[in-house]
């Protein structure tokens, strides 16, 4: 089996052999995934990096390798520091980057089906600075040296029925198209997989914990339609779902197709769509119309079908994350978990509701040291063993067919100390700030953001990721627009208006490097507040999540009487929803939990 360093010299010899001076990894696939297929995993293979952002760049004497905040431990654990040089991002950009360390003269590869438009253009005009070439390959060298890459998933396809999404593909063709009559468009190109599973209501398993198909579309002004996917994934159920007006196309037919718009005016989204797309469409003579995907939004705001099926799977993880945390509090102080043998009870727990079909990403099971990484992902190789002590944060979620969840607790093992209980008790002051936060339609996440911070700053503290993302309709547990978080962040998007029907999370932290990590994650819904009196329409947050929060982690007298009150009542509201579901003895120790706080 070769080792990172032997994958790191064989990308150079073929970088040589193709005439290049370096090459540029992306963590994404042909559809600007976050969350990718095995096929697609080129930055794992070469690096080890097992995050779910990130880019390297590998030149004839350096290599370095691009993370984000989330990923400063994690990377350094994963990523050896003798072959590789860390490089922080928003801080420091990829194309800058290159553009003080490409060779000079130099001819600088990349794999147009893997970066933006946007992103090619910014490299180019960096490298050119000091004479350098940005080359688009037409084969991706690493799949050249990775003998084994898997072959992408030949899953079939399967329907999701129009009760749960709420609405049938034709309606939301019908609206696409008038999306493009306002703006005098004959087609736009979805490329994004989570835009194309909502517009077809179909789903698939070709992405692990994303319930997506590899696929292409092109939807026409008249509603009609073309799906480009390989013909093996289509079953006769799909068939006679999709119609007639969606026709069906081999995968591979794609790229073929859009050279065929000449004179047409063609939308294609600049932020998912890949320098690819925008090159064979500018070869067909077609005339491009730069505009951000019309399914982002619309599948955002969640209709009260997606709002109902979130709302039963919620309530039916919701009790699978208590079973765990009881069987947790009980088993832990006796010694012999570990992170992974912890995750993989969580698993069974879901899987006993009869009704999972994935886990929406891979659990974080993490305790002590590996806590204060955010999105750690625990393996065979780096399982730990739960000891007291310890803080244990656990961060995981379900795909069902009716809703996609995500929720983090942190529970300690035996008893904690004054600094946990300090932590824990402003990001719990954090949370509910977002919680019970009323604000203005319109909006943008990045103003709501510092209400989670300021517990954190009063005391010169902070959390190095976003406050809150947005969540699918059994889809990807990741989802934009709409985001709560620095307008900075890397991808953030927080400058997106928030509006009623969006899904959220509310999950501030605090990370203490080499000790322990907390974060406290529930999902939220955005509803009208009603306010007597009101100039203006305004926006409140409905809690979606239901499970206990530890109070041995609470410092009672942190707590303002509001955050009392909204904490008992929470917990009240969780033993109404989860209670009913339970045995007796596990309704009796989550009445425990959530006794009201003085």
């Amino acid at each position: 089996m070769s080792t990172y360093a032997d994958r790191l010299r064989a990308l150079r010899d073929q970088l040589k052999h193709d005439r290049l001076d370096g090459f540029v990894v992306p963590l994404t696939d042909e559809h600007m995934s976050e969350y990718v297929g095995g096929y697609a995993q080129r930055l794992a293979w070469l690096t080890g990096f097992q995050g779910s952002a990130g880019t390297a760049v590998v030149l004839p004497a350096e290599a370095a390798i691009f993370t984000d905040g989330r990923y400063t431990l994690q990377v350094r654990q994963q990523v050896s520091g003798d072959d590789w040089e860390y490089v922080g991002i928003p801080a420091t950009s990829v194309a800058s980057w290159l553009g003080t360390h490409a060779p000079d003269g130099g001819r600088v590869g990349y794999d147009p089906w893997l970066h933006t438009r946007g992103w090619v253009e910014e490299a180019r005009k960096a490298l050119a600075e000091k004479g350098a070439e940005l080359v688009a390959v037409t084969a991706n060298p690493i799949n050249s040296v990775w003998r084994d890459r898997p072959q992408p998933s030949d899953a079939t396809l399967s329907v999701q029925a129009d009760d749960v999404a709420g609405k049938g593909s034709a309606a939301k063709r019908a609206e696409i198209a008038d999306w493009l009559h306002e703006r005098k468009a004959d087609a736009v190109v979805l490329s994004a997989l989570d835009s194309i599973a909502w517009t077809f209501n179909i789903r698939g398993t070709d992405v692990a914990h994303t319930p997506v198909a590899l696929a292409y579309a092109i939807v026409n002004a008249d509603g009609t339609a073309d799906l480009f996917v390989t013909p093996q994934k289509i079953t006769d159920a799909v068939r006679q779902h999709l119609g007639n007006a969606i026709r069906i196309h081999d995968r591979a037919a794609f790229a073929p197709t859009l050279s065929t718009f000449r004179g047409k005016r063609v939308a294609a989204d600049p932020g998912s769509a890949v320098s690819a797309i925008f090159d064979a469409l500018d070869a067909g003579g077609a005339k491009i119309l730069p505009l951000c995907d019309p399914v982002i939004l619309a599948k955002a705001l969640k209709n009260p079908a997606e709002v109902a099926g979130h709302k039963a799977a919620q309530a039916r993880d919701g009790a699978a994350l208590v079973r765990f945390l009881k069987w947790f509090e009980e088993t832990a102080p006796q010694g012999g978990l570990t992170e992974m043998s912890a995750g993989d009870k969580l698993h069974a727990f879901r899987e006993d509701t009869g009704l999972l079909k994935d886990l929406s990403f891979d659990t974080i099971s993490a305790t002590g040291p590996n806590g204060a990484i955010p999105h750690y992902k625990v393996t065979e190789e780096l399982s730990l063993p739960i000891e007291l002590g310890q803080l244990y944060l656990v961060n995981s979620g379900g795909q069902y067919a009716d809703g996609t969840t995500d929720v983090t607790r942190v529970v300690p093992v035996g008893e904690p100390t004054p600094e946990m209980r300090d932590r824990f008790t402003r990001v719990l002051k954090g949370h509910i700030a977002i919680a019970t936060a009323i604000f203005p339609d319109g909006t943008v996440g990045a103003q709501l953001d510092s209400f989670a911070r300021r517990p954190l700053w009063d005391v010169g503290l902070d959390f190095g990721h976003g406050t809150g993302h947005g969540v699918g309709a059994f889809l990807s547990v990741h989802e934009g627009p709409q985001r709560i978080a620095q307008p900075y962040y890397p991808g953030g998007q927080a400058l997106e208006p928030l509006r009623a029907g969006m899904f959220l999370s509310n999950e501030p932290g605090y990370y203490k490097a080499g000790s322990f990590g907390i974060r406290i994650e529930n999902l939220v819904h955005i509803v009208p507040a009603e306010i007597s009196g009101a100039e203006q329409a305004m926006l409140a947050f409905e809690t979606l999540t239901f499970a206990p929060i530890e109070q041995k982690l609470i410092e009672a007298s942190l707590l303002t009487e509001k955050e009392r009150g909204w904490l008992n009542a929470y917990h009240a509201q969780v033993l109404r929803v989860v209670g009913p579901q339970l045995r007796e003895d596990e309704r009796q120790w989550l009445e425990e939990k959530c006794a009201a706080i003085g």
